[in-house]
């Protein structure tokens, strides 16, 4: 990691010598991470001082519009030799970034090899196992002896990826078995790879979802998953650096949405993205909200005639989104991590509720003995309603929490569409229109004091 300490020196260099000096003895990452918190106009003159092996891996650790830059300033020969040597995936995932003219120049340069391992990635839908995988791994066929496998991997597979797992193929590349790095270490030369390589391989399909992938991997604590066709062809593995990537993907795309936020902004984005990924969500959440504000519009007269209700009404808001969007994000989270599926929804409900009805009590009591405090003596019977719709509130906010996400999931949907302000809103109309019918209806009939 880069340190303060070291990026404060790296700032006070002024010497340009000193600072390629600097630069080049420095992890891939930190380099990265340094030359991307630059002014955009700095970015490629830190980059020209890297030398060849470093800029290539430096390159790979940039986030994508300063890569997109870069090749933008720099000379064709540089860039093609960039992206030449960034992984398959890698480097998908950057075209998938750029305009298509500078995509179809780029795919000319590079080698015939690495032009069809990224149109091959390309191919498959975003969001997929086929498109997040690598197409570099070390494949091994099933006649060969344990010295002549190792002896083929130090001549043919230093390039590739990750050698911790071999994956053995027959003649038309169905996927077979697998073995460990460690296992041929320690077992003598002679043996027959097919003698100990496992055939209880644990595999995904190019549309596995990426989510779904990382899950398994997950399940099976490995670092590496081998892809295969519909026909059972090994053409891909995915590592675990690949899954930490879809975790971290996964996770923020959730929270952003659970918080109703849209787009892929970070922390440190422009203003103008900011507003571009909120305003929608905002404008559309206050038009839920009008809708809200619809269903008080007509109790207006009530809501004058007794006052307290002014002072109560936000605490049915504020509370009862709470309690929603707690059984929202857990459910969510179970789902999106395996740990439940739609099955399930009678088990969670089930414990919601039960869960919701101790809290739905304390909450009752509580606003109960708050409407008391603030009612005028003539008013305090509204007490009453205030904690009987504040426990019946809550039940319905864990009931909606629960049940959206999982009949989104069953409809093959993202659960996370449920955001945290859309079930606020909906939890607030119907705790409004709740508590004021009940208090208009006790205003008739029993004609209480105002």
């Amino acid at each position: 990691m880069l340190t303060q300490d070291v990026r404060n020196a790296l700032i006070d260099v002024t010497d340009l010598n000193q600072l390629k000096w600097d630069l080049n003895r420095l992890q891939p990452v930190d380099v990265g991470e340094y030359i991307a918190q630059l002014p955009e106009k700095q970015r490629a003159i830190a980059f020209r001082l890297l030398n060849k092996n470093q800029a290539i891996d430096v390159f790979e650790y940039l986030p994508i519009e300063v890569q997109e830059e870069l090749i933008n300033s720099l000379h064709d020969a540089q860039v093609v030799q960039l992206v030449e040597a960034m992984s398959p995936d890698e480097r998908a995932e950057l075209f998938d970034e750029l305009p298509a003219g500078v995509i179809k120049r780029l795919l000319k340069e590079l080698s015939p090899e690495q032009r069809q391992a990224t149109a091959t990635i390309l191919g498959y839908p975003e969001g997929t196992a086929g498109r997040v995988m690598t197409t570099e791994y070390v494949r091994l066929r099933e006649g060969l002896t344990v010295g002549e496998a190792l002896s083929k991997i130090r001549r043919q597979d230093e390039d590739k990826e990750t050698i911790y797992y071999a994956y053995v193929t027959d003649d038309n590349r169905k996927l077979v078995r697998v073995v460990s790095l460690r296992q041929m270490l320690f077992t003598f030369p002679e043996v027959l790879i097919r003698d100990i390589a496992s055939d209880r391989v644990v595999k995904v399909r190019t549309d596995t979802p990426q989510e779904e992938v990382a899950q398994i991997m997950k399940r099976y604590d490995l670092i590496a998953i081998p892809v295969v066709d519909r026909e059972d062809r090994l053409v891909g593995i995915i590592t675990i650096d690949d899954v930490v990537d879809i975790l971290e993907e996964e996770a923020t795309e959730d929270i952003q949405k659970l918080a109703g936020v849209s787009g892929d902004e970070e922390a440190l984005s422009s203003p103008l993205l900011t507003i571009r990924n909120r305003l929608p969500w905002l404008l559309g959440i206050m038009a839920l909200y009008i809708g809200a504000a619809s269903a008080i519009a007509p109790f207006q007269s009530i809501i004058a005639a007794v006052p307290v209700l002014a002072v109560i009404m936000p605490i049915f808001s504020n509370t009862g989104g709470t309690v929603g969007i707690q059984a929202l994000t857990v459910t969510i989270r179970g789902l999106g991590i395996g740990e439940v599926t739609p099955k399930d929804t009678i088990k969670i409900l089930r414990k919601e509720i039960l869960a919701g009805l101790g809290t739905a009590v304390v909450l009752a009591i509580t606003m109960f003995a708050l409407s008391l405090i603030w009612a005028k003596p003539q008013e305090q019977w509204v007490a009453l309603i205030a904690g009987t719709v504040m426990a019946t509130n809550t039940v319905v906010a864990v009931t909606l929490g629960t049940l959206l996400p999982m009949a989104l999931k069953r409809l093959k949907l993202d659960p996370a569409l449920v955001s945290g302000p859309l079930l606020t809103t909906m939890l607030d109309m119907i705790g409004f229109l709740t508590f004021l019918s009940m208090i208009s209806v006790a205003l008739k009939v029993f004609h209480l004091p105002t």
